[in-house]
């Protein structure tokens, strides 16, 4: 930790005053330490490379191939953990389309997904633009944590 931060609360909300305020590295390891993740290097690394660019959705291995091109020295292993962790703690979303594909999505507000089949692309839809209602009853003891509707799309044959 930088010692001129030492005794500040990182979990604390960030403020405007606070000199590092906007920097966004700073900004970067304050949420993972509000999130209850000791921001280090290779979290830092792959944080950087998931929130930078807004809300996306990337599968482990693209993630891998992105710190390989930006030289991250990190394992497709470490890079697996990292993002269960990340969705342990809230800071991403997992959608298990089929039982052998799984992508991550930076958006955890709620809403939903059309699947490009040909193109193995996930597309946010407003959590709005479709109601569900009348769900099952969920079995005693448990609770609805969300519903994920995934979309498929495919080209019309001509």
């Amino acid at each position: 930790m930088d010692p001129a931060h030492a005794d500040r609360d990182d979990a604390a909300p960030l403020s405007r005053r606070d000199p590092l305020y906007g920097c966004p590295v700073h900004d970067l390891r304050h949420k993972l330490r509000g999130a209850g993740l000791r921001p280090t290097r290779q979290r830092v690394a792959l944080g950087w490379l998931l929130f930078a660019r807004g809300d996306r959705h990337v599968t482990a291995e693209k993630l891998y191939e992105e710190a390989t091109g930006a030289r991250v020295p990190i394992s497709l292993a470490t890079v697996y953990n990292t993002l269960h962790q990340f969705t342990e703690v809230g800071l991403l979303r997992e959608i298990a389309v089929d039982g052998s594909k799984t992508y991550f999505d930076t958006n955890v507000t709620n809403h939903h997904h059309f699947l490009y089949e040909d193109e193995n692309r996930l597309v946010d839809i407003p959590g709005t633009e479709i109601p569900v209602g009348d769900l099952p009853v969920a079995p005693v003891g448990m609770e609805v944590a969300r519903v994920d509707v995934v979309i498929r799309l495919r080209r019309k044959a001509v």
